[in-house]
């Protein structure tokens, strides 16, 4: 059997093949050895067999010297293609040569700059996959770090903002500390980087993130992202590793270790050249060598016959490699790839998605490995970064006595120990040092606060009253809002008014008051005159039978002259009637229509009277935003630092904008370092100033002593508060998962009552009394009704002195009519009506 496969390899067409390869490529040219190995001795033999003969050169100093002698000893030999690793002095030689000879190149090296016809390049272009992933983490800001040997890759220039060579950088670090940026991306192997701790985003620009040592960056917590072009889990390339396992190392140099992606792009170029062999022997076409096509040096140039059919043929072929689908467009770079994502976790590399053309950057979940993220935070304590903000962290009563976590009590200390219970996980509550909650400098661009923590890597998590908004959203995550809330009006609280000495008017308004007084003549009047045109109300009393006829009598022939019918009407009003009544139809109507008139008035007045002597009302000189806006007299302001004074400087409504514009020129400056600051200068203002906050924290301050604080209006926005965490941490899914369980179990409705109203300190809002003798009328509330008491009864002592020297002056000086009457009078009262004749 192995006579009759020597005898096929001497049968079989040599096909000569060049190989150009400089220092420290060593397995590189295993791959290549192998590749050729494999290919001659594989025993499935095509109907055209043939064998590869390589012709390789090693170039210990790749100047153009050495490669020109490489170059023209291959060309000299016959070959067919030539397969070469270049740098970037080598590369403008090398495919100089192979465009003027008609020499195919094929080569696993970087891309280079402008089109060769006769340059084939296998390893794919990272540009795209790049760009799709710095859009993902939306970076518009990174640094581009690259090896000075290696050089700049072509199709980074357009992705550059920074260019730090790897012989400054580590001076340029230590100087800057990279405070303007914490996304760097590496074009070459990370082992001299020195920030492996977490707050700094690597993005590693080749195509072997598993060629790569990351032990380093593992323990320090940066985040690492890269792409992976070989997938080991594939056939044939698990294979491959199975051959590659039993090759000699000391006869194979590299073996030791599996194969890089630049020598699995040399296997695959070894494939890629057999495959074009096969299509051109199965096309019958010659690719013969003859003639002076060996002297590379020939002035002019005489370039190979039969090159541009070897070109064409390479650029079409389509196989499976391991380095995935090998497919050329007409310049001869790969197209149609797939790349994998990868990103460094706890427990090493873990595929998070992948990239191609047609469907660009896909990310996928896998939730085992989210699990094992999970149980690999609680070998470590996690950094919780808070603010000192009542209610939600404040220190203990002694808080001296405690330790750790237990020195602090509040809502987000309770909320914290909550979803640590749920994650199971250890954590360590840190106060910001600034104490802000987080905003970007327009200047610098520097994160402060809370946020600026967690984007520079030095808490994991922040539990506080941290608003999500989108400025944020871009550089941090965050879970579920726990809380929802808005922006909120916090004045001092108006003194309560004092009841007035006629408060027992206020039930109704003046209008009212006066449209009663001119009801009450109005309806005297018509009474009046209703009795004086009716028949009815005119009577004399008639003599019974049998009685003796009586004297002449003073009363009226009609009772209802104006003063009775004065009496009249204001004796229904008060709901007291009087002797006489309407005795005419007309009459009758018009009393009937005054009864059902003062009883919807009195009824209504008695219905608010009560609530108006024993409710002390409160008049605030604001009521909205709107009030704010259009007065001068009340200065307001927010924290200088947070969601709100972003809210108001981003708004396009007329109101707000007037409202920042008057805020950012104010002298004295309205705005506040602290909540409490605010809040205190709302107290010493004396109604001058008032505060926008959260809607939350005001209810809060309104709880507190010496309740002398208040929200008047509705809210300005809708928002509410999350918990964040830096973006892409493996902490997200978890704790957003802990929040919507606590949601809904009702903890966070349990924890809010807790720390705003059971622990309150001005009693229930709006309850108006603190005990039952607040409820009781005081003097000043009734004050009034006892004024006009007084009054009346003085009136009527007056009017009744008047009466009396008014008569007893009649009487004095008598008329004659008075005097003819009063001896008719007496003379009746002796001798009855027959005795007495006038």
């Amino acid at each position: 059997m192995f006579l009759t496969f020597l005898a096929s390899l001497l049968l079989s067409l040599s096909l000569f093949l060049g190989g150009l390869f400089i220092r420290n490529t060593d397995q590189e040219y295993t791959a290549f050895r192998l590749a050729i190995f494999l290919h001659n001795t594989s025993p499935n033999a095509t109907e055209a067999p043939f064998n590869l003969v390589p012709h390789v050169d090693n170039i210990e100093t790749a100047n153009s010297f050495a490669v020109t002698n490489a170059f023209c000893s291959q060309y000299s030999r016959g070959v067919f293609a030539i397969f070469g690793l270049y740098d970037k002095r080598s590369v403008n030689t090398l495919t100089s040569f192979c465009g003027a000879l008609h020499i195919s190149l094929v080569t696993p090296s970087f891309p280079t700059e402008g089109e060769g016809q006769f340059t084939l390049q296998l390893r794919p272009s990272i540009r795209g996959a790049l760009l799709s992933l710095l859009d993902h983490y939306d970076w518009s800001r990174f640094v581009f770090l690259y090896d000075t040997d290696r050089g700049k890759c072509p199709a980074m220039n357009a992705l550059m903002m920074h260019v730090i060579t790897a012989r400054i950088y580590s001076g340029r670090m230590k100087k800057q500390n990279l405070t303007t940026s914490h996304f760097l991306l590496l074009n070459f192997v990370p082992s001299d980087v020195g920030k492996h701790v977490k707050g700094y985003h690597y993005i590693i620009a080749n195509l072997g993130f598993k060629d790569i040592s990351l032990e380093r960056f593992m323990h320090g917590g940066a985040n690492v992202t890269g792409f992976q072009l070989v997938d080991f889990s594939k056939p044939i390339v698990i294979k491959l590793m199975q051959r590659w396992n039993k090759l000699d190392q000391r006869e194979y140099p590299g073996s030791e270790s599996p194969p890089k992606y630049t020598s699995s792009l040399t296997y695959d170029g070894v494939l890629v050249m057999a495959e074009a062999f096969r299509t051109l022997r199965r096309q019958k076409i010659d690719i013969s060598r003859r003639g002076n096509a060996g002297d590379c040096l020939a002035n002019p140039a005489a370039p190979w016959n039969q090159g541009i059919d070897m070109e064409r043929a390479l650029k079409q072929v389509r196989i499976q490699g391991l380095t995935g689908n090998i497919q050329f467009d007409h310049y001869g770079r790969r197209v149609n790839y797939t790349m994998d994502v990868f990103e460094l976790k706890s427990n090493g590399p873990r595929k998070i998605g992948y990239w191609n053309d047609i469907d660009k950057l896909v990310l996928v979940q896998n939730e085992n490995a989210l699990s094992n993220d999970s149980s690999a935070m609680e070998n470590r304590t996690v950094v919780v970064t808070t603010i000192m903000e009542g209610p939600y962290v404040m220190l203990k009563k002694n808080w001296e006595l405690y330790e750790g976590n237990d020195q602090y009590e509040g809502y987000c200390v309770d909320l914290a120990s909550e979803i640590a219970k749920h994650i199971g996980i250890k954590y360590k509550i840190s106060i910001v040092p600034d104490g802000k909650y987080g905003a970007r400098d327009p200047e610098t661009k520097i994160w402060n606060g809370m946020v600026g923590e967690l984007v520079y890597g030095k808490a994991e998590i922040a539990v506080a009253p941290l608003t999500i908004t989108l400025v944020r959203e871009e550089v941090i995550d965050f879970s579920k809002p726990f809380m929802s809330l808005g922006i909120s009006i916090m004045i001092k609280k108006p003194q309560k008014s004092k009841p007035g000495v006629f408060s027992f008017l206020d039930p109704l308004a003046y209008e009212i008051w006066m449209c009663i007084v001119f009801a009450y003549i109005g309806v005297s009047v018509v009474l009046f005159l209703v009795s004086r045109f009716s028949p009815y109300e005119w009577h004399a009393e008639e003599p019974e039978e049998g009685a003796t006829e009586q004297g002449p009598t003073d009363q009226p022939p009609n009772e209802f002259g104006i003063f009775n019918s004065l009496w009249f009407s204001l004796g229904a009003f008060m709901q007291q009637g009087c002797d006489i009544s309407p005795r005419s139809l007309s009459g009758r109507i018009v009393g009937g229509v005054w009864w059902f008139f003062t009883l919807i008035i009195i009824s209504s007045y008695t219905a608010n009277l009560a609530a108006f002597l024993t409710v002390e009302r409160m008049v605030s000189p604001i009521e909205s935003a709107e009030d704010l806006a259009k007065q001068t007299e009340i200065a307001y302001g927010t924290l200088d630092s947070g969601s709100t004074k972003e809210f108001f400087r981003r708004s396009k409504i007329a109101v707000y904008e007037k409202m920042w514009s008057y805020m950012k020129s104010a002298e004295p400056t309205v705005f506040t370092k602290t909540t409490a600051e605010g809040v205190a200068r709302v107290r010493k203002s004396k109604g001058k100033y008032a505060f926008l906050l959260e809607s939350t924290m005001n209810e809060y301050t309104e709880q507190r002593k010496p309740c002398d604080t208040m929200k008047v209006g509705g809210n300005l926005d809708s928002k509410g508060y999350g918990i964040a965490t830096p973006k892409g941490s493996q902490l997200r899914t978890p704790v957003n998962l802990a929040v919507l369980k606590l949601s809904e179990a009702g903890v966070l409705d349990k924890l809010k009552n807790k720390w705003w109203y059971d622990k309150g300190e001005c009693g229930p809002k709006d309850s108006g009394s603190k005990d039952k003798s607040s409820q009781a009328l005081s003097l000043s509330n009734v004050a009034g009704v006892f004024y006009i008491l007084v009054g009346g009864l003085g009136l009527a002592m007056l009017v009744a002195l008047v009466e009396f020297c008014y008569k007893s002056r009649a009487e004095a000086n008598p008329s004659p009519s008075t005097q003819n009457l009063a001896t008719y009078r007496e003379g009746y009262n002796v001798y009855g009506s027959e005795g007495v004749k006038i």
